[in-house]
C-alpha cells in the first residue's frame, strides 16, 4: 500500500532535550519602521510539503545571513502554519487552538476569510532587508508556494494610521507582552508558540475624511491630536476601543498588534494591515464578533462604516526551538517532541530571538483597540 506523499512521514525528528527551555520565535521583538507580511500556500504536489519542513529548520540560519548586513537594524521573520498546513507538514498534535479563520458576517460588514498555509512577518528599521529576507525566502520555497498576499508596511507620521489617529497606544509592556502572546502550560507541548490573526483593510478615506473630528473620535474613542482616550461618560459604547476591551474572570486581556498603514497612492489604495498575536486566538475572534456583530448584536464598529476588510487567516506560530528541531533535509515529518515547560515564558526569554536593541516607545488601527505599544526605534 503507497503512503500519502502529503502527509507527514511516520519517522519522527529529533527528540529535544527534556530539560532545555523553550525559546519563542521574534514575536515580542521591537516594533520597527518597516514590514512585509507574506502569505503563501503550500503547492499540491508531493514534493512540496517534504520541502516546507525542511525550509523551516533553516529559517534562523536565512535570517541570520540578512541581518548580518546591518544588525543594528532590528531585521526579525515570524513564521506562523495554518491549520490545513500543519496537519500536512506534522501531522498530530496539533496546537489546542489552531483552526481556520472563522468567517463573520453581519449585514453589510463581512470578516472574509482568505487562502494561506504560511505567514511570514518580517519587520526591520530598513525596508531593503524586510525585501531582501522576502526575497532570499522566495527564492528558497518559491517553487513549491504560491504568493497569495504580500503587504508592505510602514510606519506613518508621529504613529499615526492612514485615518489620522495615533495606532499603537494600548499594547502591553514589559513581562504582559509575554503573558498576553506566549503559550505557557496551558498547552505545554507547544509552550512559547503563539496564534496570529491577520486582516487587511481598506479604507474610504474620502468619506472618513468627510466626518467631523469630534465624530471621529467618537468612533475610535480617543482625540485625535493629543490621542487620550475618552472618558466612560462621553465615549460612544461602540467607540473602537470599548468594543475591543475584553475581559476573562473580570481582567482585562490584551492581544500584541503591529499594525501598519500601506498603500498605492496611484490606486487610491489605502488601508491598514492588523496583526495581532495572542496566547489565544479566542481573545482576538471576540474582538471582532463585538466590531462585526456588535456588543449587544447591532452595536457594531462605526469604522467598519468606512473600512472593510478583504483578507482573513489565522496561523499558528510554533517556537524557534520547534522550528530548528526539524530535519534540515525534511525526512523528519510528525511533530518534535516539545519541550518541557519549566517556567512561564518571559520577555527576557521572548527577546532573546529579537535582534539586540531598541528602546520603548508609545505608539500600532490597533484593531483589539486601534491601539498597541510601540516599541522601535
Amino acid at each position: 500500500m503507497q503512503s500519502d506523499p502529503n502527509r507527514a512521514p511516520e519517522a519522527s525528528s529529533p527528540a529535544i532535550a527534556v530539560a532545555q527551555p523553550a525559546i519563542p520565535q521574534a514575536v515580542v521583538a521591537p516594533l520597527t519602521r518597516s514590514a512585509i507580511f507574506l502569505v503563501v500556500t503550500i503547492n499540491s504536489d508531493p514534493a512540496s510539503a517534504p520541502a516546507i519542513r525542511s525550509f523551516c529548520g533553516d529559517l534562523a540560519a536565512l535570517v541570520r545571513a540578512v541581518e548580518f548586513r546591518d544588525i543594528e537594524a532590528a531585521l526579525s521573520c515570524v513564521m506562523g502554519i495554518g491549520s490545513d498546513a500543519w496537519r500536512r507538514l506534522f501531522g498530530d498534535p496539533i496546537p489546542a487552538n489552531l483552526h481556520p479563520f472563522r468567517e463573520i458576517r453581519s449585514g453589510p460588514r463581512h470578516a472574509v476569510s482568505t487562502p494561506g498555509d504560511l505567514l511570514f512577518h518580517i519587520r526591520a528599521k530598513r525596508m531593503d532587508l524586510c525585501f531582501e529576507l522576502a526575497t532570499q525566502i522566495m527564492a528558497r520555497i518559491g517553487h513549491v508556494v504560491t504568493a497569495v498576499d504580500e503587504v508592505h508596511g510602514f510606519r506613518y507620521f508621529d504613529d499615526r494610521d492612514l485615518l489620522g489617529f495615533v495606532d499603537g497606544t494600548e499594547n502591553p509592556r514589559d513581562q504582559a507582552v509575554a503573558d498576553a502572546a506566549l503559550i505557557g502550560a496551558e498547552d505545554p507541548e507547544f509552550a512559547c508558540g503563539s496564534y496570529v490573526i491577520v486582516q487587511k483593510y481598506l479604507h474610504d478615506l474620502d468619506g472618513w475624511n468627510g466626518l467631523s473630528t469630534e465624530i471621529q473620535e467618537h468612533i475610535i474613542g480617543r482625540t485625535k491630536l493629543s490621542d487620550v482616550e475618552l472618558d466612560d461618560s462621553v465615549k460612544p459604547t461602540y467607540a473602537h476601543n470599548a468594543l475591543n476591551t475584553i475581559e476573562e474572570n473580570g481582567v482585562e486581556v490584551k492581544i500584541l498588534r503591529d499594525n501598519m498603514p500601506f498603500g498605492r497612492a496611484g490606486s487610491a489604495e489605502f488601508g491598514t494591515y492588523f496583526i495581532g498575536y495572542s496566547r489565544a486566538p479566542r481573545r482576538i475572534e471576540l474582538m471582532l464578533e463585538n466590531m462585526f456583530i456588535g456588543r449587544p448584536p447591532g452595536n457594531y464598529d462605526r469604522i467598519l462604516d468606512f473600512s472593510h476588510a478583504v483578507t482573513g487567516s489565522l496561523f499558528f506560530v510554533p517556537s524557534a526551538t520547534f522550528l530548528d528541531s526539524l530535519a534540515p533535509d525534511g525526512a523528519g515529518g510528525s511533530t518534535p517532541q516539545a519541550p518541557t515547560l519549566s517556567a512561564a515564558p518571559t520577555a527576557a526569554s521572548a527577546a532573546t530571538t529579537a535582534p539586540s536593541a531598541a528602546h520603548q516607545k508609545d505608539g500600532s488601527l490597533g484593531i483589539g483597540s486601534l491601539k498597541g505599544d510601540n516599541q522601535y526605534e
